[in-house]
């Protein structure tokens, strides 16, 4: 016999695919075995239909394409005799979906089969619908269905229920249908039907809110009567699996009766003692019995409150625990983590074992128990759960540590009874995995740190310690490096010594020895080694006697390849041997820093004025914007990135330098200027921030302390040298002009900025509350930059407060913002807020200006936010 023809039976075709040895020859065989059936379709052969079919099947599970043959399904299931229609409902089945259009003319053969008096074909019937069922055929073949729920044989009634759950799914509207036969199926003493009479029921209780209400009050008692039979049922050996009484039956029965439960009180009462018998009963040394009691717990944590069932189910959960199946104690743990807002003090019992947990060798099991363990944490029990916790962070795998050493961090900051637990648990952690620790993290350790007057001394001498006996922690590192910068003379001098605390003795020399130790080791990263310049800066003031050599060390970094440390290593060196006077005041100790304002930034909410360490508020100006290197995060060695920073303004930078004390933006419209040219000579002099622009602004004034009355310039007097001579000042080819400010300040005077031929305003931005107009000027010689002044009027009958202006531009703008003279916008226009705007376009004559802008406001205590784009710029800026 041809071995390709439509006479091949099925088992040869299988021999001959199975004996290929390559893709390619696999793909031949079924090539020609395509080409075959085809020719058969084509002659309309009834006698090989049912085995081209077949082998169609075979094809198909391969993944190659048969759809030419789907009509031959039909054909089949056309046909009168079962083995015909067997075949043909299977390859149904398998080649055709719900999505598919040939399966609308199937809909009257499967009709008439649901109606045929073999029930083995009523049987194909009802299990080709079940899977393939779409909502057309749903709605047509529903009556079929439904009465055939009440089939004499027990088999097309399951069948026939199973059918109903994808008939209800597909068209919801059919479930009020099915209720009252489906109350019937609940009476079954079939467990085949009992069990999808059951899931019916579930499903129907989901679909339909009326069905709910139904069985809630006519079938709730049947089933927990049913549900204590199946539990109290002898010995049955067709339904017995591992000494239970079908389990299946049992866990479809406590699903159905969580649904009926959930949300009404009488209904969960009526089921509370078969769920106390289930728990209580069932056997948890088999799957199966295990199966059961998780399901049991589920039902008893969804249905309506009863204290008693909670710690049985809490205490089946801690059991589950103990349990050395990995699945069962990792369900157990996603149950607990459920269960623990329902009744927490049950869960805590188990505390203990839950601890065990974290320690598992699965990593699953170790994940979930410690998110648990984060979750039963409160102000009780945080010092002992904290201290098993930091004690296992000492042996726990590498790859785990990044999270357990993240909740640790998590839970001392937020439960921390006392700041000296906070800081010993902090330092304990950074000690065994600073690695692992986020910046943001060390951040708050060190703006707890400032704010513990009282454990400066304990804080730095507990560091010394730690970063003698674990160099490699860079995170340790930084906040010790930090610290005894800071603090140095308190290690010293043992200032502030606890009763809890070990004598230390430690000179001058010893701290400085720590310090180099850090930056020369091979751990240490450009962000700690400059930390470690800065304080060594710091100790060469505070260390007279040891000057000379932390200025040697320093200057062995004049010479680095990285730029960074080379500038610091330069600047710092010439400030120990040029400006004895002017380092006292450069290296002051650093103001305390606002914990509520640093919380704040880390939870997105900075308001917008941020409170300084001497309780007067800096309000942040319109439009500011963060900076690509955070100026004030340099300066601290704070890597602050949420932190906001002015775009113009260097208040923040000179009182984190000098302590000076700063008086609102709002209200020093004057000392716009000055604060931002004092900001630039200071950023330049310790190389941090951005170069300085084209127009080199005139010498600084410095805002007065709040301590000295004297003038400004009376404190740049403190700057300069006696014997400096004024710096001059060249410009070349429109170069920007440079200060040699380490060899003193200019004496030359202040230049004014001159403003060139002014244009007309232009109403930049209108809307029903608020209109923008812009006034533009030019500086001579510089066609390039244009000033504007903004100015805002408010239209309507209400006063907007916390007023913010924000302005983008495209990259070949460069945009400045000047402070705006107010956050508060009077009513009816009675008022307005100036805001000065610089543009810089480096396509000057070739492109125009454009800005997109945001303005965000409170009226009435509600949030307001416009934007816009502004194009109607006049074309010659």
């Amino acid at each position: 016999m041809n071995p390709f023809s439509s006479g091949t039976r099925l088992r040869d075709m299988i021999r001959a695919i199975r004996a290929c040895k390559t893709a390619a020859e696999e793909r031949g065989v079924v090539r020609k075995e395509c080409a075959a059936i085809r020719d058969s379709i084509s002659e309309n052969d009834p006698d090989y239909r049912h085995r081209n079919l077949a082998k169609l099947m075979f094809i198909h599970m391969l993944g190659y394409p048969t759809h030419f043959g789907q009509m031959e399904c039909l054909k089949l299931i056309a046909s009168p005799g079962f083995p015909e229609k067997r075949i043909g409902y299977l390859g149904l089945m398998l080649l055709l979906d719900e999505r598919q259009e040939v399966l609308m003319l199937v809909t009257n053969s499967i009709k008439q089969d649901l109606n045929h008096t073999n029930q083995y074909i009523v049987g194909l019937a009802l299990c080709a619908l079940g899977n393939i069922c779409s909502a057309e055929m749903a709605r047509d073949l529903a009556p079929e269905v439904e009465r055939l729920l009440q089939f004499r044989d027990p088999n097309i009634r399951k069948k026939a229920a199973l059918c109903s759950i994808r008939i209800i799914k597909k068209v919801p509207d059919l479930a009020e249908n099915f209720v009252k036969p489906v109350a019937t199926l609940l009476k079954e003493k079939h467990h085949g039907v009992l069990i999808t009479g059951v899931q019916l029921c579930a499903d129907l209780c989901k679909a339909s809110q009326e069905a709910l209400d139904y069985f809630r009050k006519k079938c709730t008692d049947g089933l927990v009567k049913v549900l204590k039979d199946v539990a109290n049922s002898p010995y049955a050996p067709e339904y017995d699996i591992s000494g239970i009484t079908d389990p299946f039956l049992h866990i479809r029965l406590l699903k159905v009766l969580r649904v009926l439960g959930q949300g009404d009180a009488d209904t969960s009462d009526s089921m509370n003692d078969i769920l106390a018998q289930v728990a209580t009963k069932t056997e948890s040394n088999k799957n199966a019995g295990n199966a059961i009691l998780y399901e049991c717990v589920e039902t008893i944590m969804n249905i309506e409150d009863n204290g008693g069932l909670h710690v049985l189910a809490i205490n089946i959960l801690g059991r589950f625990l103990s349990n050395r199946d990995n699945n069962i104690r990792y369900v157990a743990l996603n149950m607990l983590m459920r269960a623990i807002t329902v009744d927490s003090q049950a869960v805590q019992r188990h505390r203990a074992t839950i601890l065990e947990c974290v320690k598992d060798s699965d990593p699953s099991i170790r994940k979930r128990a410690l998110e648990l363990v984060y979750l039963l944490v409160n102000d009780t029990n945080v010092k002992p759960l904290t201290k098993e916790l930091t004690e296992h962070l000492e042996v726990s795998d590498p790859e785990f540590k990044g999270d357990l050493t993240a909740k640790i961090c998590s839970i001392v900051e937020k439960f921390s009874p006392e700041k000296i637990w906070y800081i010993d648990q902090m330092l304990k952690v950074l000690s065994e995995a600073g690695q692992y620790v986020k910046d943001e993290v060390w951040h708050a350790l060190i703006v707890v740190i400032t704010n513990a007057s009282d454990l400066h001394g304990y804080a730095v001498r507990f560091l010394y310690r730690a970063v003698q006996a674990a160099v490699e922690q860079e995170t340790l590192v930084r906040v010790a490096v930090w610290c005894i910068g800071e603090y140095g003379e308190m290690l010293v001098n043992n200032v502030g010594r606890l009763d809890i605390e070990e004598p230390l003795t430690v000179t001058e020399s010893d701290a400085v020895d720590v310090l180099e130790t850090s930056i020369k080791s091979h751990s240490c990263d450009l962000t700690s080694q400059a930390m470690c310049l800065i304080a060594l800066l710091k100790l060469s003031s505070r260390f007279p006697s040891c000057s000379q050599r932390i200025n040697e060390i320093i200057g062995q970094y004049k010479g680095s390849f990285v730029l960074e440390l080379q500038q610091r290593a330069i600047e710092f060196n010439s400030i120990i041997e040029r400006h004895q006077n002017m380092r006292s005041s450069l290296v002051e100790r650093m103001p305390v820093l606002d914990e509520a304002t640093f919380s704040g930034r880390r939870a997105g909410s900075v308001p917008a004025a941020v409170s300084t360490s001497q309780g007067v508020s800096v309000i942040l100006p319109n439009g500011s914007a963060k900076l690509g290197t955070a100026p004030v995060a340099d300066l601290l060695d704070l890597s602050l990135d949420d932190a906001p920073a002015p775009s113009s303004s260097g208040g923040e930078f000179l009182q984190d330098l000098l302590g000076v004390n700063l008086m609102p933006v709002s209200l020093q419209p004057d000392t716009n200027q000055a604060q931002k040219s004092g900001s630039d000579i200071l950023l330049d002099l310790l190389s941090i921030g951005t170069p300085p622009a084209q127009n080199s602004p005139s010498p600084p004034q410095l805002l007065s302390s709040n301590t000295d009355n004297r003038s400004p310039l009376d404190i740049l007097d403190r700057f300069s040298t006696p014997s400096a001579p004024s710096a001059q000042i060249f410009s070349t080819g429109g170069n920007s002009s440079m200060l040699d400010l380490l060899d003193g300040l200019p004496s030359s005077p202040p230049m004014s900025e001159g403003n060139g031929p002014a244009h007309s305003s232009v109403t930049a931005f209108e809307s029903s509350n608020l209109i923008l107009t812009f006034n533009f000027s030019k500086q001579p010689g510089n066609p390039q930059m244009t000033l504007i002044d903004g100015s805002f009027t408010n239209k309507s009958q209400d006063v907007f407060t916390e007023f913010i202006f924000q302005a983008a531009v495209p990259k070949f703008l460069q945009l400045q913002l000047d402070p705006a003279s107010g956050n508060t916008l009077p009513a009816s226009g009675n008022g307005s807020i100036a805001q000065k705007l610089r543009i810089t376009n480096s396509q000057h004559g070739k492109k125009s200006l454009v800005m997109r802008i945001r303005i965000s406001y409170k009226v009435n205590n509600k949030d307001v936010l416009e934007e816009g784009q502004i194009r109607n710029f006049p074309r010659d800026l």
